[in-house]
């Protein structure tokens, strides 16, 4: 299933917009993967009662209400609707709201550097025998299709798309032969860089040119690991300005997803909503030659087989 938060194009009653969560029915015939109606869930399906819930509080009780939720797809695919307790369940166009990002707060954004052998070989430096682990906060997400803000401090804005793991459950200690029951699901996520900050700054410390504002667009979709199949045989690309900068597969990558989850929860507890960037691969700017950077009015677009893509313009 493909699990997406959004806002409505028109404002509540009370001129409020707030955020829901909500079910992306499959695409029709000619849309893109990311092109499907969007189902509302039912707050109360969440617990919640004259609140809005969050993907978050989706993944915690993901096990009580999976099979409802599949119940619903299964009954808009048949008959074009579905209801809950007699109530109708509401569908909407994907054109009447905005994509948000499919996770929002996560108590951890975990990114992998080096984790993709042609990366590795594009440097001419061997795969890291260790995953090298670094962070971004929590509120450089951004959503999808959101306007990316320049920031005035760096002259070297860089790309790079990566596959996104979303935990399910709580870990620890986790080890590698059960690591993806840990995994709720992927998402496409665009590992924004300022290289002066990142590479030549900060005493080699890469948290600053990793961590501003607007640096992880995520998105458009939470996508379920039963929908997904293969993590590690998905294609992926950057393309900037109608050109395309990277084209790999997530076959490349260094570290998979459970070799990262027994390696992350060695040191630290994963929680439910945690995100964990895995690695770019090659064809990023600044190792280009002659080196390439983002300027204003470029538009980003990172996108992921089976998940979709963020497109972001640089403001």
């Amino acid at each position: 299933m493909r699990i997406v938060q959004f806002r409505k194009n028109q404002p509540e009653k009370n001129g409020s917009q707030n955020s829901y969560v909500g079910l992306q029915l499959p695409s029709r015939a000619g849309q893109k993967i990311d092109g499907g109606d969007i189902v509302e869930i039912p707050q109360s399906l969440l617990g919640l009662s004259g609140e809005h819930g969050t993907s978050i509080d989706l993944i915690v009780d993901w096990d009580t209400v999976k099979d409802t939720l599949q119940g619903f797809q299964n009954e808009f695919l048949e008959n074009d609707s579905a209801s809950l307790d007699g109530v109708d369940i509401v569908r909407i166009p994907i054109s009447n709201v905005q994509i948000l990002s499919p996770v929002t707060k996560p108590d951890k954004v975990i990114c992998i550097g080096m984790n993709y052998v042609d990366h590795c070989a594009e440097q001419g430096v061997p795969p890291p025998k260790e995953p090298m682990v670094f962070s971004k906060f929590s509120s450089s997400i951004i959503g999808p299709y959101d306007d990316l803000r320049y920031p005035e401090v760096t002259e070297q804005l860089d790309w790079e798309v990566e596959l996104a793991i979303v935990i399910g459950k709580t870990g620890k200690n986790v080890k590698k032969e059960e690591a993806m029951d840990y995994v709720f699901g992927y998402t496409t996520a665009h590992d924004v860089s300022a290289r002066d900050w990142q590479l030549k700054r900060n005493g080699g410390q890469w948290l600053i040119g990793k961590t501003m504002d607007d640096f992880c667009p995520l998105g458009p979709a939470l996508v379920t690991v039963d929908e997904i199949g293969d993590p590690h045989n998905l294609g992926l690309q950057t393309v900037v300005n109608g050109e395309t900068k990277q084209d790999s597969n997530t076959c490349q990558l260094v570290f998979k997803t459970e070799e990262l989850i027994a390696w992350l929860t060695r040191f630290f507890t994963l929680l439910p909503g945690d995100v964990i960037l895995t690695g770019t691969p090659p064809g990023v700017g600044v190792f280009k030659k002659p080196q390439e950077f983002l300027k204003k009015g470029d538009v980003v677009e990172c996108t992921i087989e089976k998940i979709g893509s963020v497109r972001n313009k640089i403001v």
